[in-house]
């Protein structure tokens, strides 16, 4: 895999990253979502009008253009995986921003991740 093709996968996994941060902090602003019959619209209209949720969903559009691009130039069995990257990527991000807990076991967890994927690109 060149430079060029790592850029657009990980900026695909960025992205998704960032989408999946900015969904959270739209959500936090709403509470927790029960639908029903009666509040599915007026929860669907609060949902739509909130900046980070806008901000996500624009984030998840960009990054399914550059993560095709780049699966157009890799083996699929290389580039999925490379999205565990944003498991990680998440974990830091709602522990800094969304001020969400990071235990050991989480941090554990993240070591492993990152074993995997450094004997991904190695292979």
């Amino acid at each position: 895999m060149n430079i060029n093709t790592f850029g657009f996968i990980f900026t695909g996994i960025m992205l998704n990253a960032v989408a999946q941060l900015l969904l959270k902090k739209g959500t936090n602003a709403i509470g927790a979502i029960h639908l029903t019959a009666e509040n599915w619209f007026s929860t669907g209209l609060q949902l739509a009008t909130q900046l980070p949720i806008i901000g996500g969903l624009t984030c998840y559009v960009f990054s399914v253009v550059v993560w095709i691009i780049g699966l157009s130039r890799v083996d699929v069995s290389i580039a999925y995986p490379l999205l565990s990257l944003g498991y990680i990527v998440n974990a830091i991000g709602a522990w800094y921003f969304l001020g969400e807990v990071m235990s050991l076991q989480r941090m554990l967890a993240i070591g492993v991740i990152i074993i995997g994927v450094a004997l991904l690109v190695k292979s």
